[in-house]
């Protein structure tokens, strides 16, 4: 006969696996609030710093309005745009942390075929910095040129598509779906600089690489009518 006295194993062990998803958990929680409470590093940022080059202080919603109105393509630097948003950006936190948190600077930075959005806060004091990735795609089609803005800075790996990159918060790079946290206040920014924003949509070619913005107003001339195609 089975001794009833000995308790069953099974409970005892499901218990301690719990525990351990629990404790994991707790950990990888720990993990993400210490490197969200870290600010990123944006010393690798144009035009930020003391040793900085000053970028010529163009206007650039004039710069823009002349290449669309003359058809030549145009140039901003990572370095002109973020001195040029350290002119004209009047930084103001606002909601209900305005006492204890400030809006330190707007900065852009350019990589190859997209751009982070940082925004440069401090909490009581303490640096704190959150960001989106956007990500422009444009397609050639029968009615011309459509303009997309992503909101995602493409997949964490090549070999996997999904999630797609959406930010940082502090050093922590998160999913798309965290933007929500984020989109009101870049939705703000981007209503100041509407009339910017509205002409750089009407350019047929856009492209973001390291460091640069290239606008350009002309329609390609070299794909084939009536053949939709991204570039």
């Amino acid at each position: 006969m089975a001794d009833s006295s000995n308790p069953k194993s099974g409970g005892g062990c499901l218990g301690k696996l719990l525990v351990l998803i629990l404790l994991v958990g707790f950990a990888g929680l720990a993990v993400a609030v210490f490197f969200i409470v870290r600010p990123q590093d944006l010393t690798d940022i144009g035009g930020r710093g003391p040793a900085a080059k000053p970028a010529p202080a163009r206007d650039l919603k004039v710069v823009l309005q002349s290449s669309m109105d003359r058809g030549h393509a145009v140039t901003l630097t990572e370095s002109e745009i973020n001195h040029w948003l350290k002119r004209t950006l009047v930084a103001k936190q606002g909601g209900m942390l305005a006492e204890q948190m400030t809006l330190e600077r707007v900065w852009v930075r350019l990589e190859e075929g997209h751009a982070e959005i940082v925004m440069e806060r401090a909490l009581m004091g303490q640096p704190f910095t959150v960001s989106m990735f956007l990500r422009v795609e444009q397609l050639q089609g029968l009615k011309g040129v459509e303009t997309k803005v992503h909101l995602e800075g493409g997949p964490y790996h090549e070999s996997l598509p999904r999630p797609l990159r959406g930010g940082r918060f502090g050093k922590l790079v998160v999913p798309q779906g965290f933007l929500l946290l984020v989109k009101p206040a870049c939705e703000k920014l981007a209503a100041v600089f509407g009339e910017e924003v509205g002409v750089i949509a009407q350019m047929s070619r856009i492209k973001i690489t390291k460091g640069r913005l290239i606008l350009d107003p002309r329609e390609p001339s070299n794909d084939p009518p009536g053949l939709p195609q991204t570039f």
